[in-house]
């Protein structure tokens, strides 16, 4: 069934090329999901929908909606590009991770609904200044519940305890407070730090986040949690996370004097 000139927002997820000037761009859609749309002439020089089809853009587009197949567009209005993102590569790797979760999370054609404005506030957040790595821990965070995994971030999931100290247990999916840290020898041992941002961010609007500013290292401890739990319970993450990891490793070999500047990160999440 074919839906022709829809007018719809849409964030483009990714792009590969297709015959010889021709390209496949994926857009993301709150009503209609993730469409797959194909772009003829795509790549020849002065091209009209240019603008609305580069990475990291999120346009008005109006087009024909397929549901089964390849989609297409007929115009492109109101284009805007999160020009940080596309001119930084430390942004730009993060970025693409954040869009590769929410690609991976939600089967083609299903509705993305309100993830479409998390998706779309995650990259302006980045593209804003706002620490990279944070945002994507959140996003992390959140989109658990959409692979199927919904850790309880409220308290002891024996209990519902919260006034004692609490760790992170994959055998329970969830808490556990002190009392009932022997039930798991293999839980994880979160630093109290981190496991208190693990918490916020799993209730956080992330249209509140102005400034954060987290210690390298329980930056070190939130990726080491969370990347456990995306490989024990979650079993699949986005190609880009090798690239991530890999600049993250290349960052912390570097020298001193040429560390990222921490005062160029934002702030603590309010």
């Amino acid at each position: 069934m074919s839906k022709r000139n829809v007018a719809f927002q849409g964030l483009v997820l990714s792009r590969q090329n297709y015959r010889e000037s021709d390209l496949l761009v994926k857009l993301a859609t709150a009503e209609y999901g993730k469409k797959m749309f194909l772009i003829h002439r795509a790549k020849k020089p002065g091209f009209r929908m240019t603008a609305g089809i580069l990475p990291f853009t999120q346009a008005d587009y109006t087009g024909t909606i397929n549901e089964d197949g390849l989609s297409y567009l007929t115009t492109v209005q109101s284009a805007h590009q999160f020009q940080h993102i596309a001119e930084d590569i430390t942004l730009n790797a993060y970025a693409t991770y954040i869009l590769g979760l929410i690609d991976l999370a939600f089967p083609d054609g299903e509705a993305l609904g309100t993830w479409y404005d998390f998706a779309e506030t995650s990259l302006a957040l980045i593209d804003d200044g706002v620490d990279p790595a944070i945002v994507t821990n959140i996003a992390e965070v959140q989109l658990l519940g959409a692979f199927g995994v919904a850790p309880n971030w409220r308290g002891c999931v024996l209990d519902g305890r919260s006034d004692l100290p609490l760790d992170f247990s994959e055998r329970y999916g969830g808490l556990l407070c002190q009392n009932h840290w022997p039930e798991d020898a293999y839980r994880f041992h979160v630093q109290p730090k981190a496991l208190y941002l693990l918490r916020q961010f799993s209730v956080l609007d992330l249209h509140q986040v102005h400034a954060v500013t987290v210690t390298a290292a329980t930056k070190k401890e939130l990726r080491r949690v969370l990347d456990r739990i995306y490989t024990d319970m979650v079993g699949t993450v986005p190609k880009a996370k090798r690239f991530l990891d890999q600049m993250q490793q290349w960052q912390d070999h570097l020298p001193p004097a040429l560390q990222p500047d921490p005062g160029k990160e934002p702030h603590d999440a309010h």
